[in-house]
This record gives structure tokens, sequence and C-alpha cells, in this order.
């Protein structure tokens, strides 16, 4: 049961980016469609979660004084695996989200969640928790790039199904900050009724 409300909390009332407000960067930067969105989502998921688990397990054998440096080498490395593999399989998806990848190294979620959680806690609950984070993130990205892409150019998932052009804005900057303040919006009361 336990486990199951660290797996949740990272998808309702810790959402990284609807209640904690972590990952804004990528968040606003790369969720000008919904593919993007998942992608930067997914890519941060598989290295919250390789983190804390390394760091879960390790944890006893970092001296204080080094312990942030060794979090950074420790999600550098999984940044690295996931640019590469990446460039390899995803090149488009690579090509897009471009800078936003080698940046998860220095997410504050990523290194908030190695610091606060798993270099506290036990392998299984250090793994469950950066699943839920980073699903709850990739949730929020996806979420925001789809109702950008919705309304900026009338497609979801690349399937278009309004005809004619969107609202532009949507597709640019200030669309990003409009969508994802409209969403924190709805969230709060959407929360707030269920409490």
């Amino acid at each position: 049961m336990n486990q199951l409300k660290n797996f949740t909390k990272g998808f309702i009332r810790e959402n990284p980016v609807f209640a904690l407000f972590l990952g804004l960067c990528p968040t606003l930067g790369v969720t000008t469609t919904a593919i993007n969105g998942m992608g930067m989502g997914l890519a941060t998921t598989f290295v919250l979660l390789m983190a804390n688990i390394v760091v879960s397990l390790i944890k006893n054998f970092i001296p204080d004084k080094v312990r942030i440096p060794s979090f950074i080498v420790i999600i550098a490395s999984f940044v690295t695996i996931v640019e590469l593999t990446m460039q390899a399989y995803l090149p488009d998806l690579f090509e897009t989200l471009g800078l936003f990848i080698p940046l998860i190294v220095v997410n504050c979620l990523v290194l908030g969640r190695a610091e606060a959680f798993a270099s506290k806690n036990k392998l299984l609950s250090s793994a469950v928790d950066g699943l839920g984070m980073g699903l709850g993130f990739t949730f929020a990205l996806t979420l925001l790039g789809s109702v950008r892409e919705i309304l900026g150019s009338g497609s979801i998932f690349g399937l278009k199904f309004i005809e004619g052009d969107g609202m532009l804005i949507f597709i640019l900057s200030p669309g990003a900050f409009i969508a994802l303040g409209y969403l924190i919006v709805i969230i709060n009361k959407l929360s707030r009724k269920g409490a």
C-alpha cells in the first residue's frame, strides 16, 4: 500500500509540473506537440528511475562532501545513455528536443529526487518514487503538448482532425505559459473538489 502511495503521488498530489513546479524549462520549451512532450517525459523518466536506483544502492558509500557532485555524475551517465540511444533510434525526436536532452542532467526534478528521496530510502521505495514522479512528469508534458498541439494546429500526435490552421500563439513560447497556467488552474480546481 505504501509503494502504491509513493507511485501515485507523482501523478496527483506532488506532480512535478502542476504541483511542485519543477522542470519548467523543458516543460515550456519542448511541448509544442504531444509527441515531443511524451518523448522528453519518457527520457526524463528513464534517467530519474535509474538515478534513483543507483543512488539508493550506493548512498552509504558516498562521502557527504561529494554527495551532490556524485549524484550529478550518476545522472549525467544515464543522460548520455538516453542521448546516444535517441540519436541512434529516434533521430527526428532527438533533433527536435535538441539541447533539452543534455539539460536533463541539471533538471531540478531529477537531482531533487536523488537528494531528497533516493539518498534516504531503500531500493524498492526509490525505484517506485522515481517511476511515479517520472510518469507524472511525462503525463504533464504530454498533456501540455496535446493542448498546445490541438489549439495551435488542430492535430494531436501529428494526426490532423481540425481543418485549417489553429491559433499560432499556442505553438509559440507565449502559448506554453498560457496553456500551462490554465492547466494548473483546472487541475487545482479538480484536486480541491476531490479533497
